[in-house]
This record gives C-alpha cells, structure tokens and sequence, in this order.
C-alpha cells in the first residue's frame, strides 16, 4: 500500500487499524530497509516489485 503511494490514513482506514498503529509499522519499516525516508522506501518497494497493477 506505500509503494502505491497510499497516506497513512488510507492504509489506516482500509485495513481498519488506529493511524498510530500505522505509522509505528512504517518507522519499523523504514528502520529495517535503512531506507531513511518514506520515498526511497517506496523506489525501493516498487524496485522489488510491489505496488504495480498487473
């Protein structure tokens, strides 16, 4: 859902979770992939594959 470039709050509101649970997901994220900021975890995630329609 980041790698589509979806908010914290849409990925919050379509999976029914707090948008505090969200963000917290996200920092763990980034922190594993060293990745620094949200927008080259998503070159990284869209790199590997994810967040592409087909």
């Amino acid at each position: 859902m980041i790698a589509a470039g979806r908010s914290n709050t849409q990925i919050a509101a379509e999976l029914y979770l707090s948008g505090k649970t969200v963000r917290n997901n996200v920092s763990t994220i980034l922190a594993k992939l060293q990745a620094g900021d949200r927008a080259n975890m998503i070159i990284r995630a869209r790199d590997a594959g994810f967040g592409q329609s087909g």
